[in-house]
């Protein structure tokens, strides 16, 4: 029998992997904390865990007709961003897959006549790099998925494909680590104001109340409070979240949703990205 042994919402922006004198360029002579954070998580969290499979819940991967897993015996090549192309162009990737585990996935949603999963391995599938820029910091030798965000799927949707993916890793033999790869409160400065706004302190962040609904999500990671953060959804809502929040709910509904009580550990400070708010938040394996 498979299980979660342990879970992260994770940040995932460009500057992970810019050189570190341009990182500290952009942040007033500081590096971001998001960069060891990672190294760290990987180290003191993942690490003793040799896990089988990490499984990304990608909120750059936006599907449409249904939620897609990447079904690829191996993804390797180099990508550039089309947001960013300027930022570490032709960044290599190699990236070992699952397609066993993908295909059970697909198989225990169809299951049911209220979701839709799929899963795909054609070669010129695109990856994204909420996917790409976490491989230097979280690689190993373990094997990778990476799961879509449908952009037309709402709460209640994002509830069963939750219950579809643990009970996926239940009836399979892996230990899992899922990562939620995306930011909390995600909106961006407009061009004019941008590039005063670069630097990792929070006071960055859009406004003051997006800031305040971030730092009240993250008291109830820290608390295990899941059940208020998900009974919260439609307010949190309003401040934008990455993906619509998919990459949380779904690991918080597969780990037991309003039952899941794990606290979680920050792996980096609270910081800005050009307005939204990231960090790195860690969930271990008990409940």
């Amino acid at each position: 029998m498979g299980e979660i042994v342990g879970s992260a919402v994770v940040a995932h922006v460009p500057p992970l992997v810019m050189p570190e004198e341009m990182r500290r360029e952009l942040n007033e002579g500081q590096d971001f904390s998001i960069v060891e954070g990672l190294h760290r998580m990987r180290r003191e969290c993942i690490d003793p865990l040799q896990p089988d499979l990490i499984l990304v819940l990608d909120t750059h991967w936006f599907t449409t007709f249904e939620w897609v897993v990447s079904a690829h015996e191996r993804r390797t090549g180099k990508f550039t961003s089309e947001e960013l192309p300027r930022t570490v162009p032709q960044f290599p990737y190699d990236i070992p897959g699952d397609p066993e585990f993908a295909r059970l996935v697909a198989d225990v949603a169809a299951e049911r006549d209220d979701t839709w999963i799929t899963a795909n391995d054609d070669p010129y599938l695109p990856i994204r790099y909420a996917t790409v820029y976490l491989t230097p910091f979280l690689q190993r030798d373990e094997k990778w998925v990476s799961f879509s965000t449908c952009q037309t799927a709402e709460f209640a949707d994002m509830v069963k494909a939750g219950e579809v993916l643990g009970e996926a890793i239940r009836r399979s033999d892996r230990r899992v680590v899922v990562i939620g790869s995306g930011a909390l409160s995600h909106r961006f400065w407009p061009l004019s104001k941008l590039r005063l706004h670069e630097a990792a302190n929070p006071v960055h962040v859009f406004n003051d109340e997006h800031r305040a609904a971030d730092q009240q999500v993250m008291a109830w990671m820290e608390e295990g409070n899941h059940a208020k953060i998900l009974a919260d959804y439609p307010n949190f809502k309003a401040f934008a979240p990455e993906g619509r929040f998919a990459h949380y709910v779904i690991q918080a509904v597969a780990r037991g949703g309003d039952q899941w009580t794990t606290k979680g550990i920050p792996y980096s400070d609270y910081e800005n990205a050009a307005g939204t708010g990231q960090v790195h938040m860690w969930f271990p394996g008990a409940s």
